[in-house]
């Protein structure tokens, strides 16, 4: 009886979690009709002007469509997505949705950061957890500049949220170093688990997702070979990134809020990439079981490892107090340590 019972701790943990301590949204969505997406050539500097107004296109078609067909909160949200200052590098409205948001100059960028999301993102999620798109939202003014930091008050935005936390990231980047040339970019790329999904106990949608994510890399180096790549992978974003990390060509991976990776140390990743963990003191990921247990049929349940822990050997940043959805806050040690690493800075202290 005694080897059945990690397994269920693990399951009442993660039980609780789901059912409880995460407020579920978009637990059930009915079918919404959108286009195929825009036809690109593959994506090189000198195409990114097409493909961005390629996508806007396809974004406001989809927009139209959700209308006809009722869906009226979704056509609202995807029209914020087309707002005439945004930039998408690829876009599929079908299903749970793809978007991948670039702000700032990707042509010309010396360093790149690579959002990569956790569960429950998708097209009703991507600029607010609750769904409803922030009344008045202004953007980013011109989003291909090299600092286009809005003025203080002039943005409404969920730093909770993928399209919001990029906002907030790159605005933070801006402040630090008003000089470096980076750009931000959004990979929701992967169908991310549902919150009330039983594939969120498993790391069966990361190893899914863990190809596209290494051709979008590919991508992101064909259109600027030089620069230096960082992926910041949130929750289970960091399983997607442990899955992919063998055959990334990164500088580093940062993970955060994660829930485990699925290997013992940052040796078995077999990567070159500087490998970053850290967590937030009020983060209830932490209460998760970190360990992995087989299943029948070659399927397991949990992710393994913690990578904030010593034996795993990533290189530590400090997070500040901040919980699950708050790395991203204005201001906070959690954000501003992500910032340093995308500028190849050291982090702060916990004290400062």
């Amino acid at each position: 009886m005694s080897q059945f019972a990690p397994l269920c701790r693990a399951l009442l943990a993660l039980a609780v979690v789901v059912a409880v301590v995460v407020p579920l949204t978009a637990a059930s969505r009915p079918h919404i009709p959108a286009p195929v997406p825009a036809r690109l050539a593959p994506a090189t500097a000198a195409t990114l002007p097409q493909a961005y107004a390629a996508n806007r296109a396809n974004i406001l078609q989809a927009a139209r469509e959700a209308e006809l067909a009722g869906a009226f909160g979704r056509a609202a949200r995807l029209r914020v997505l087309a707002d005439g200052g945004r930039q998408y590098l690829a876009f599929d409205g079908r299903g749970l949705g793809r978007v991948v948001e670039v702000m700032g100059d990707l042509a010309h960028a010396d360093r790149i950061a690579v959002l990569v999301p956790g569960a429950d993102t998708n097209l009703d999620t991507y600029d607010a957890l609750g769904g409803n798109p922030p009344a008045g939202l202004v953007r980013r003014g011109d989003a291909a500049s090299a600092c286009a930091v809005p003025a203080t008050g002039a943005v409404r935005v969920d730093h909770r949220s993928l399209g919001g936390a990029a906002l907030e990231l790159r605005s933070q980047l801006c402040r630090q170093d008003s000089a470096a040339r980076v750009a931000v970019v959004t990979w929701l790329g992967y169908d991310a688990p549902g919150l009330t999904d039983p594939s969120i106990l498993t790391s069966s949608r990361a190893r899914a997702a863990a190809p596209a994510l290494r051709a979008f890399v590919a991508t992101v180096h064909r259109i600027r070979p030089q620069a230096d790549v960082t992926l910041l992978c949130h929750s289970y974003g960091s399983v997607v990134c442990g899955q992919a990390a063998p055959q990334l060509d990164v500088a580093s991976i940062v993970l955060f809020a994660s829930p485990g990776v699925d290997e013992p140390d940052v040796a078995a990743l077999h990567t070159r990439a500087a490998v970053w963990a850290g967590r937030g003191s009020s983060d209830w990921i932490a209460g998760i079981p970190h360990l992995s247990i087989s299943l029948p049929g070659g399927a397991s349940l949990g992710f393994g490892q913690d990578p904030t822990a010593a034996a795993f050997g990533a290189r530590r940043f400090a997070a500040g107090p901040g919980g699950h959805s708050d790395y991203f806050t204005p201001g906070s040690l959690s954000l501003r340590n992500l910032a340093h690493i995308v500028l190849s800075q050291d982090p702060e202290a916990a004290h400062a």
